[in-house]
């Protein structure tokens, strides 16, 4: 062993003394600010939480003391006092001058935890978010003998502690002064100090005023009693206006007795994206936690706005949002059913109040029904669709058409409704979210439903045919017809059907989309990606341009004889049939319409005596 090495392994044998670290309290109150709590107001909730479990592990020992909690706002700073359990200068030591350290990780306060709200030592220290000083006068109720006890922090990490004589704090309690920070006064203020004290205490269960102003308001207002259900319901309107600023469809009561939840749902009054995050307002034992709790009910009930109270959910560790746990899944899952068993009741007893909710609402039960069959055959009767006889529910569609007909897209439905309806052939929009869905599901909750998706060939199919003869005398029209849109992968069929009006429809489906994007695609691509995407041509069917042989205007074009004419006419007729379809136009589709229109614009102004009586 050389030198280097055993001097090195001396080292590592020797003993080294302990370190402890260092805490920068700047340094964490910057951390705090920025990064775990949402906005310095959180102080006052903190200052609540202590006061509210200073009170509650008292009234575990002495169930008759006093439960009060003041909270005064004074010049440059805010006093809050309480008539909890208190401090002893030994608890002050080794709770207040250690971060993090809190009294309810106790051993002997373990039964009673489960009531506090939050931990003292963090708490108090989110104080310093908003005070350059923190005081606290503290006696303590577990041995009355004892004098009070004064600590005194300053955010540059000092403090001190010293006894103080008993008039300082006659009864057992913790009073706690905040002197403001520069910048910060505004916290302090009456006005401010008050509206936080009632947003965050209001469901309390003790006594907390902000001078003479009282903060909670108890029964909460879904647990009071009404003299009748409409001024019940009359009630929990104002109470969802002066908390989210709208007046409810509706409202839900959610009760689920095992999870300690009492509140209710407020079903907004205007329709809602199913992609914007529902925000709800959640109170943990009484103290509000969040106001933008976010996954507390399943994606599909984001027509709610829910505000409620707990005891049983998990906060993180800033005590503004709920941790996701099997509790919290577990909750999500019995306030959908509470949701779930509201519409099933007014789908039994209240037809109109179902009716006008579904008016606003139905995007959000048919996102519900597509995983949920109970729900769809409950909703059936009641959930529009758009179909060729008008907005229908399903159950009254199927009952009219022996085949539930439907359109995987709003376009191809634009393309065949007008037809299919004059053909007696019944079709459903499932173009719209869930709706194609839905129609699928249908057999699955209505036994011996028939359902099929509609396409380019079963519309032709219902069309009537030209008879033969007549088909043959306008041989020459369909060649020069069929050649003039060959470029564009588009085939010309001649049918009649009606209404007489539509003098061609355009027909196509997904796979006559796709080879028509590959081969536009293709023609704009170098030769190597041309020659990819020409391997991938397949037997996709081509798009077809179904003349009306019923309509006059066919029937006249159907006489011309100069080629160049009859192309023209075509391209024409291609593009109004675009045109009515609703169908995004390609490049090669708009230039087609410019070169129909000119042509057209040509022929009115010189054809007369060009091509003669003759072509007319």
């Amino acid at each position: 062993m050389d030198s280097q090495t055993s001097q090195s392994a001396q080292a590592s044998q020797s003993p080294h003394s302990p370190h402890t670290f260092q805490v920068d309290l700047r340094g964490l109150v910057d951390l705090l600010s920025h990064h775990l709590y949402s906005s310095p107001k959180v102080y006052l909730r903190e200052l609540l939480q202590n006061a509210v479990d200073a009170v509650t592990a008292r009234r575990a020992e002495q169930p008759d003391a006093p439960a009060l909690i003041r909270l005064h706002p004074v010049d440059g700073g805010l006093r809050v006092e309480d008539s909890g359990v208190g401090l002893t200068e030994a608890d002050v030591h080794e709770l207040l001058a250690t971060i993090g350290r809190s009294s309810k990780r106790a051993e002997s306060l373990r039964e009673a935890r489960s009531d506090f709200l939050g931990q003292f030592g963090i708490g108090l220290l989110a104080c310093f978010l908003v005070a350059e000083r923190i005081r606290v006068v503290s006696r303590s109720a577990r041995t009355p003998g004892t004098p009070p006890v004064e600590w005194i922090a300053r955010d540059d990490g000092s403090y001190t502690v010293r006894t103080l004589d008993g008039s300082a704090r006659p009864e057992p309690g913790t009073t706690v002064y905040l002197t403001a920070r520069a910048g910060a006064a505004e916290w302090l203020a009456p006005e401010r100090v008050l509206t936080l004290a009632r947003d965050f205490g209001a469901l309390l269960p003790y006594d907390v005023r902000v001078g003479e102003e009282p903060v909670t308001e108890l029964p909460a207002p879904w647990d009071r009693r009404y003299p009748s259900p409409a001024s019940r319901r009359v009630a929990l309107a104002r109470h969802c206006r002066e908390l989210f600023g709208f007046a409810p469809l509706d409202s839900i009561d959610l009760d689920v007795p095992p999870a300690g939840i009492r509140g209710v749902a407020y079903v907004l009054p205007a329709a809602v994206s199913p992609a914007q995050r529902a925000t709800h307002r959640v109170h943990l034992k009484g103290m509000l936690l969040t106001e933008r709790a976010e996954q507390l009910l399943p994606d599909w009930a984001f027509f709610v706005r829910c505000v409620l109270d707990t005891d049983s959910l998990r906060p993180t560790a800033s005590r503004e949002s709920l941790y996701e746990d099997e509790t919290l899944a577990a909750v999500r899952e019995a306030l959908g059913e509470r949701i779930r068993s509201w519409l099933t009741g007014l789908a039994a007893g209240d037809p109109e109040r179902l009716t006008a909710f579904l008016a606003v609402h139905h995007l959000g039960v048919k996102s519900l029904a597509r995983h949920d069959r109970g729900m769809l055959r409950t909703m059936l009767p009641w959930l529009p669709f758009e179909t060729t006889d008008g907005q229908l529910s399903l159950e009254e569609f199927a009952q009219r058409h022996p085949v539930v007909h439907f359109t995987r897209t709003v376009e191809e439905y634009r393309q065949v409704a007008p037809i299919a309806s004059a053909q007696g052939v019944g079709v459903v929009n499932g173009g719209y979210t869930y709706d194609g869905e839905l129609v699928e599901a249908l057999p699955s909750v209505r036994p011996g439903t028939v359902v099929a998706e509609l396409d380019a060939d079963t519309v032709t199919a219902h069309l009537d045919a030209v008879d033969p003869g007549e088909e043959l005398a306008l041989t020459g029209f369909l060649a020069a017809a069929r050649a003039r849109l060959d470029p564009l992968n588009c085939d010309v069929v001649l049918r009649a059907f009606h209404p007489l009006s539509v003098p061609a429809l355009h027909l196509d489906d997904r796979a006559a989309r796709h080879e028509q994007a590959r081969a536009a695609a293709e023609e704009q691509a170098d030769d190597l990606w041309a020659g990819i995407l020409g391997s991938l041509r397949g037997s996709a069917p081509r798009a077809r341009l179904v003349l009306n042989h019923l309509n006059p205007l066919i029937r006249r074009i159907g006489s011309l004889k100069d080629p160049e004419l009859i192309g023209t006419a075509t391209e024409s007729l291609y593009g109004q049939a675009l045109l009515m379809a609703h169908r995004p136009l390609r490049p090669a589709d708009s230039a087609l319409l410019n070169r129909a229109f000119i042509g057209l614009l040509e022929w009115a102004t010189h054809g007369g005596s060009t091509h003669g009586e003759g072509d007319r």
